[in-house]
């Protein structure tokens, strides 16, 4: 999950792995895969830093997990 802002400042948390494309026109669009598409304030490459970082937390967590078994 990705925390991003609606145009007018608002907060919401996005499920990252729902994601299809992200595209600027010339406000950053995400279009997920069920569909919906959601304008937000955060620019493309703030997007895709964001959902890095998500994946990363989840990796490490996989590998923490696997080492305690």
């Amino acid at each position: 999950m990705i925390k991003v802002s609606r145009l007018n400042g608002e907060n919401y948390v996005l499920n990252c792995t729902l994601i299809e494309t992200v595209e600027a026109n010339p406000d950053t669009v995400i279009s997920l895969t069920t569909g919906h598409k959601l304008v937000v304030r955060e620019s493309v490459d703030e997007v895709i830093d964001k959902v890095i970082n998500f994946n990363a937390k989840v990796n490490a967590a996989i590998k923490v997990i696997q080492s305690e078994v």
